[in-house]
């Protein structure tokens, strides 16, 4: 009987509608909420990479992403809670962040492999261009033989 009791108390309490929170005066717009959201996931990752630097160099990304967008802590606090809130919005914000974020590193890989593809070019005619002058002048690289001192 005092477990009947237990647990007719814990289903009576644990039965309470959450409320969803009120809308913000100032609420962020989806659009722009995914595009913070994005820089902030950015920014969070270049200070993981190298975070020395950025502190030698006084940088504060996210003061950086407030100013960008023209915001403040707390309206992205109040605007992030409000989203959080509707779980089916806000998956759809990250399943957005997510696309937007492979496309960018598609983009950079792509960027990365035409800087490796130009400087192995540029290594490949620099040797044809000195094997070529070499070849012409009939000049071969010669050794140095340097002269022992003790002779």
């Amino acid at each position: 009987m005092k477990y009947a009791y237990l647990i007719l108390l814990i289903v009576a309490f644990g039965c309470q509608s959450v409320q969803k929170p009120e809308k913000p005066e100032n609420l962020i717009p989806k659009e722009k909420m995914i595009d913070i959201m994005m820089e902030s996931y950015l920014s969070n990752a270049a200070r993981s990479v190298n975070n020395r630097k950025l502190r030698s160099y006084g940088l504060k990304l996210d003061s950086l992403i407030y100013a960008k967008y023209n915001i403040d802590s707390l309206q992205l606090a109040k605007s992030n809670t409000y989203y959080a809130a509707d779980l089916e919005t806000y998956e759809s914000m990250f399943k957005t962040i997510e696309e937007r974020l492979i496309a960018l590193k598609k983009k950079a890989d792509s960027v990365q492999k035409q800087k490796e593809k130009k400087n192995q070019d540029n290594k490949t005619e620099e040797e044809e261009i000195n094997d070529s002058i070499a070849k012409e002048s009939g000049l071969v690289p010669s050794v140095q033989v340097s002269q022992d001192s003790i002779e």
